[in-house]
């Protein structure tokens, strides 16, 4: 009996114990909770963010003076105000900057990608950057046809082909949910720049693309035109694999600020201003500024052309591109003076001051012999110079580049009339991918060489007439 009892007592003191133990452990709040650091603080932490940019001329590519674009321009910007590194991971597409949504490594997402209805029901949105509008995009001998279309009914019948899992696939499924008559094909094959080639070439009637992709692509494929636009207004933003609201507000305010700041101004001018008031020879204007403006450089052109056997008027001409004979000429980028030099160019041809018209003229015409000597050896002759002007355009590495692909596809790779029938295509994915430079706007330095001899023979001629008057 009595032992029962103290196994009874002993018992009870134990639940006593259990019991203010338990109440005890739960009413207890650490004065330190651990928590995750938030993903804005992972960046800082890590010194990096992480971000996937679409190869494209409205996102990112390496250009003569390496990386640009508009979405990197912001984004390299946003790394700089958290004093961190910008590490890119590159796509080709829309559909596979998509597909890195779900890569919770990767911090951001910047692909121009429009907030859609869909979309915001399955992506966490940053802020908005840009605005655009979808428009249809024909090939312009339709008009002559007179099967240009005017209305969503005059689609019936054409050959429209659209990118699969972007926004123009979203607009024309819904169109067709609608009633409205289309034959359409979707397609991951292709960018929508080059699907706006296939339209300038009439492999297809339409195309649709955001007004800013269209911009930048009309001066490189003339024989488009814009029909209609077929949205409202929509907003380019961001997005965030990993939800982050100390992220996405640091975003907000620091955007904000850029805006502020003018900055964002800037920037749409560097990237956008020639691509919505372009014309490829502005002859009136070519023939006004010879009068005025060439008269002051003309000697330092021929002192500079002599020295290092390059014809003078070409010179001229390769100055009138760059900088319109204006000595103070700047772009967003920083290049400066009559030959658009960058300050690192500058230092290395030993050029004190880039706004000095002899310093920039003379330097640019050293810049570009060295680029000529950089050349390989198997290029001749006019060859030669042709060459150097579109490396001095878009950069040795992409001429490296066309020159292994003209190889590849049977064309000559020593010769400018073979070369430039190349270089179109390291905008297409098909062939940039597999190319150590990448994406590069290749229809550029096919247009900078051929304005500059245009210049060249205008000026000539010019000079002819001149001589010819004064008799």
């Amino acid at each position: 009996m009595k032992h029962n009892l103290n196994l009874f007592i002993l018992f009870f003191f134990a639940m006593i114990f259990f019991i203010f133990g338990w109440v005890s452990h739960s009413s207890y709040s650490p004065v330190h909770k651990i928590e995750k650091p938030s993903l804005l603080k992972q960046i800082k932490q890590a010194k990096e963010l992480r971000v996937v940019l679409l190869n494209a001329s409205s996102s990112y590519y390496i250009g003569p003076n390496g990386a640009e674009g508009f979405e990197y321009e912001l984004l390299k910007s946003y790394a700089e105000h958290l004093s961190v590194e910008l590490n890119i991971t590159v796509v080709n597409t829309v559909q596979e900057a998509i597909e890195k949504v779900k890569d919770s490594s990767i911090n951001i997402v910047s692909a121009a990608l429009t907030k859609t209805p869909l979309r915001e029901k399955r992506f966490n949105f940053g802020p908005s950057y840009f605005e655009v509008q979808q428009q249809l995009i024909c090939n312009r001998s339709m008009i002559r046809a007179k099967t240009f279309p005017r209305t969503l009914e005059d689609l019936k019948g054409l050959d429209i082909k659209v990118g699969e899992d972007t926004s123009y696939s979203e607009t024309i499924r819904s169109l067709v949910a609608d009633g409205f008559d289309i034959n359409v094909t979707f397609t991951s094959a292709y960018s929508t720049e080059e699907l706006l080639e296939q339209v300038s070439s009439h492999t297809i009637d339409c195309t649709l693309a955001d007004s800013n992709i269209y911009a930048l692509n009309l001066p490189y494929y003339p024989e488009m035109d814009m029909a209609f636009t077929i949205s409202k207004r929509e907003q380019l933003a961001w997005v965030f694999p990993v939800p982050s609201r100390e992220l996405k507000v640091d975003m907000y305010t620091w955007l904000n600020d850029f805006n502020q700041r003018g900055k964002m101004a800037e920037l749409k001018d560097h990237y956008y201003s020639n691509a919505y008031f372009f014309d490829y020879y502005d002859n009136t204007m070519y023939y006004k500024r010879i009068k005025q403006r060439l008269s002051k450089y003309k000697k330092i052109f021929q002192e500079a052309g002599k020295k290092y056997t390059i014809p003078w008027k070409l010179l001229a001409a390769i100055s009138y591109q760059e900088s319109h004979w204006n000595p103070n000429a700047k772009s967003f980028t920083g290049v400066r003076g009559m030959m658009m030099l960058t300050n690192a160019t500058a230092k290395l041809l030993g050029i004190k001051n880039r706004v000095d018209p002899k310093q920039s003229i003379v330097g640019g015409t050293r810049h570009i012999k060295q680029m000529i000597k950089f050349v390989p050896k198997e290029v001749r002759g006019e060859n030669r110079l042709k060459f150097a002007l579109a490396a001095y355009n878009v950069g040795m590495g992409h001429i490296h580049d066309a020159r292994k692909l003209a190889k590849r596809l049977g064309y000559n790779q020593n010769i400018w009339s073979d070369l430039k029938q190349v270089l179109p295509l390291l905008s297409k994915k098909k062939y940039y991918k597999t190319l150590k430079y990448g994406y590069a706007r290749g229809e550029e330095p096919v247009k900078y060489v051929e304005s500059i001899y245009k210049y060249r023979d205008i000026l000539e001629n010019y000079d002819k007439y001149t001589k010819a008057k004064k008799k």
